[in-house]
């Protein structure tokens, strides 16, 4: 193998291990979560027929599609720890990029490895074996906080000692995941029983209809969605970048919008339009009905395994941002540090982990907090993709091993489509949204006075 000195790069890098299967089972990994199995729901309750529902999966993979292709120019542009903090800085300069990295370190990845922890341990608590973590551990602390905790410092335990381990554990699992929605699709299109192609044209009376539900029913699509720039952040440690990073973001989002649509499908043929907007579990009970307790378990199996290659994934990737904006000087210099056997940036794995903890303790208050991260994510997601815009005018004859088909329309769209959602969050949850604002804006003189606190030396790099 190649080393990173032969390659040019510096021993106090992090080296190139991940390579393009990992890269692409790491977006497919994060992006399939327990969305997927509980979604349907919301959305039909929202907009109230199978058509409509389709119409919200399709121009929510579509603009989840539209956002990688952005994404995946620049990040074969410029294949850098970081993804999103790298495209920031470079195309707006250290402020923007530090409210991103303030908001994502602080709040947004903390909150959803938090939401990701605990929904592992609401799954197994369907299990008889793990009924326990309902019970009190001591204090006020559930077995099920402790337990989350635990497997968020398991997990961040696996993410310093290897990457390129966490990386392979994460791409069985998520393989293993994709086995699973099949083998669940099979088990509902099978069944002569229960199975009826009439579902598809039943409607729910009591949806919330018009702009309103599509828009509703559009952002529980993009939630099932949301994961798949994460990989841009880990873009200093592919393998191949410039052919690798486009193939997972655009190949990975693709896998999921088709898996996503089969398994709406799968419940769909089993239950009417009623029945699924009237359960907090449509895939489980779908199962249910043709399979029994086996089919229910089938579902939770699944359900858990794809929460644990989210779990891996998220985690690995989320650590990078901090580590690169620490490398830049503008964040606290120990967490751009690598651990000198390991080669991994165990300090910002370790700060990561103990807020996710923080927040898990708070259990039952971080989901207001949870739901400003999602509106930050999307302010940065166009951000991020008008840097395709920046770079093309900037740098026009700039080596692109990868362009943007249908540019400048296809980035125009997504950027659009974002600032839609922002709007109507705002309109549908003010106070989260101002909140989220807030957050973002406090960030500004955290800037500047952690520039003062630096010494002539560090500003003058």
């Amino acid at each position: 193998m190649t080393s990173d000195a032969a390659m040019g790069r510096p021993h106090d890098e992090l080296p190139r291990v991940l390579t393009a299967t990992n890269a692409l089972a790491i977006v497919v990994g994060i992006i399939i979560g327990s969305g997927i199995f509980l979604v349907p729901r919301e959305m039909m309750a929202a907009v109230g027929s199978s058509r409509m529902v389709y119409a919200v999966w399709i121009t929510g993979g579509l603009l989840s599609l539209f956002g990688a292709m952005s994404y995946a120019e620049v990040a074969a542009m410029r294949p850098r720890v970081g993804g999103e903090y790298a495209f920031l800085h470079d195309a707006y300069g250290p402020l923007t990029a530090f409210l991103y990295t303030w908001t994502w370190t602080m709040i947004a990845k903390p909150a959803s490895i938090a939401t990701i922890a605990a929904g592992l341990m609401r799954v197994l608590g369907t299990f008889p074996a793990f009924a326990f973590l309902d019970h009190v551990a001591f204090a006020h602390l559930l077995w099920s906080q402790v337990m989350a905790i635990a497997a968020t410092w398991l997990i961040t335990g696996l993410n310093i000692v290897s990457t390129r381990d966490s990386a392979q554990v994460q791409t069985v699992l998520t393989w293993l995941k994709v086995l699973m929605i099949l083998v669940i699709a099979g088990f509902c299109f099978a069944s002569v029983r229960y199975g009826d192609w009439h579902n598809f044209g039943t409607r729910f009376t009591g949806a919330r209809g018009g702009f309103a539900g599509f828009m509703v029913a559009l952002i529980a699509a993009l939630w099932a969605y949301d994961g798949w720039s994460d990989v841009s952040q880990m873009a200093g440690e592919v393998q191949k970048p410039q052919r690798s990073l486009p193939v997972a973001l655009i190949g990975g989002v693709t896998i999921v919008g088709a898996l996503y649509m089969l398994t709406n499908a799968a419940i769909q043929y089993v239950l009417p339009a009623a029945a699924i907007a009237a359960t907090d579990r449509p895939a489980t009970d779908a199962l249910q009905l043709v399979a029994g307790n086996l089919g229910a378990g089938l579902v939770a199996v699944g359900m858990a395994v794809s929460v644990g290659a989210t779990f891996v994934g998220s985690s690995l990737s989320g650590a990078r941002v901090p580590f690169a904006a620490a490398r830049d000087r503008l964040f606290p210099s120990v967490l751009g540090k690598i651990h000198p056997r390991f080669k991994t940036p165990w300090a910002s794995l370790m700060l990561q982990a103990v807020l996710s903890s923080l927040l898990l303790l708070e259990v039952g208050r971080f989901q207001a907090l949870f739901s400003l991260a999602i509106f930050s994510e999307w302010l940065f997601y166009a951000l991020t993709a008008a840097t395709v815009f920046v770079f093309r005018v900037r740098e026009p004859n700039a080596y692109r091993p990868y362009r943007v088909t249908g540019y400048p329309v296809v980035p125009a769209l997504f950027i659009l489509a974002a600032l839609v959602l922002l709007v109507f969050s705002f309109m549908d949850q003010p106070r989260e949204s101002i909140v989220g604002a807030i957050v973002i804006l406090c960030g500004i003189p955290l800037h500047f006075l952690f520039q003062r606190s630096k010494s002539p030396y560090d500003r003058a790099i």
